[in-house]
């Protein structure tokens, strides 16, 4: 998976991150919402921070960009991208899943962000998970 975040992020000077919980018993935007905050996803240079939020056992998935690519893509830019995901998960192809979305963020995120040759690796390209 990290090595996905680093492939996607050489295609875009956008920062992905990857958030696992097992459970969310909220709207999952919402909670990913909060949880790009409480990772500090919003502190990137020129706010371009992806997070690809999953609660698996939930069953819930959700794609939140900080205010510099929202503007540039708008609204309902991330659903394909989800809608393939769900569809790995439901097919239990969970790792590859991830991975295909991870590599989609980026490719989706170099028409509006394209890698510079200044670009500084600003966010951990570890999975989130445990408490936060």
């Amino acid at each position: 998976m990290e090595q996905a975040i680093g492939q996607a992020e050489k295609k875009t000077s956008g920062e992905i991150r990857v958030r696992l919980e097992p459970r969310c018993l909220s709207n999952p935007v919402k909670r990913a919402v909060k949880v790009f905050y409480k990772l500090g996803m919003d502190k990137t240079k020129n706010q371009t921070g992806v997070l690809v939020y999953v609660a698996h056992k939930s069953g819930k998935i959700a794609i939140v960009g900080d205010k510099g690519i929202n503007e540039a893509v708008g609204e309902g830019f991330w659903n394909g991208i989800i809608a393939n995901l769900s569809t790995s998960f439901s097919c239990g192809e969970r790792q590859k899943g991830l991975c295909d979305a991870v590599l989609a963020v980026g490719e989706a995120l170099k028409q509006y962000f394209p890698y510079q040759d200044d670009d500084e690796n600003e966010l951990p390209n570890e999975i989130s998970v445990g408490r936060l």
